[in-house]
């Protein structure tokens, strides 16, 4: 198991409001990972989504030590994102500075009986293997649902006006559930959580192709994240990436 992350606000951002944070149990050999991405503005979009990882990881620490089969971990996982929600939704009716504020919130907990993920907004969870890159989770986004409808074609996606508004997100209603799937990493799989500021810049292909010729976790998301960079990177950039 090896696994890192890491984050950079760009090349126009003042500020990073994307939050990732990392969390593994050597003697359990469980290793939980989020990433936020926050909206709202200048100082909003940062207190919700240091906010959502903070509280996903706080409820999350609590049940390593007796982590359980995947439907449990799943449970567990729904239960950390409705308290996420609920702190961040209260903090902006509370107070005016914070009204309207947000955050995606995408997770993966990998254990002995197999991998867990949760999502809400449009950040990213892949699934790489030796020879094939697979997006786990469905972008919660006005340009995934026109592409399910057959309106535009995910490459026009990429160049679309709308492709940054996201249709769910942790914090702007009373009440939010995420999407949640499983799946089985082999020895020597990965899976990468990303923003949509790395997503929307780096092509899965070349994702694959950096996971395939990088044997340091560390130096692909490195890599990755300047990639991004060098594209301009108008947006926060951030990459986790955990090998099994």
């Amino acid at each position: 198991m090896d696994l890192w992350g890491m984050t950079d606000t760009g090349k126009v951002r003042r500020q990073n409001q994307d939050v990732f944070k990392i969390l593994y149990d050597e003697a359990q050999n469980v290793a939980v990972l989020v990433v936020c991405d926050g909206m709202g503005g200048a100082r909003a979009g940062n207190v919700a989504s240091s906010m959502a990882a903070d509280t996903f990881m706080h409820q999350m620490g609590k049940y390593i030590e007796n982590i359980g089969q995947q439907k449990d971990i799943a449970a567990k996982m729904v239960d950390a994102i409705v308290a996420a929600n609920r702190n961040v939704y209260k903090k902006s009716i509370e107070h005016e500075q914070y009204a309207g504020m947000g955050t995606t919130l995408t997770a993966a907990i990998s254990t002995p009986d197999g991998e867990v993920v949760v999502n809400v907004g449009d950040s990213r969870v892949y699934h790489v293997t030796s020879h094939a890159i697979t997006q786990i989770t469905r972008d919660h986004s006005v340009v995934e649902d026109m592409i399910s409808r057959g309106d535009i074609t995910r490459a026009e996606a990429r160049r679309h006006p709308s492709k940054n508004l996201i249709t769910r997100a942790l914090g702007t209603s009373e009440e939010e559930q995420p999407d949640v799937f499983f799946l089985n990493l082999n020895e020597g799989e990965y899976i990468l959580l990303c923003s949509d500021g790395l997503s929307n810049l780096v092509f899965d292909s070349e994702i694959l192709f950096e996971l395939q010729h990088e044997n340091s976790v560390r130096a692909c998301c490195e890599k990755l994240v300047e990639m991004a960079l060098s594209r301009g990177a108008p947006d926060n950039v951030t990459a986790v990436i955990f090998r099994k």
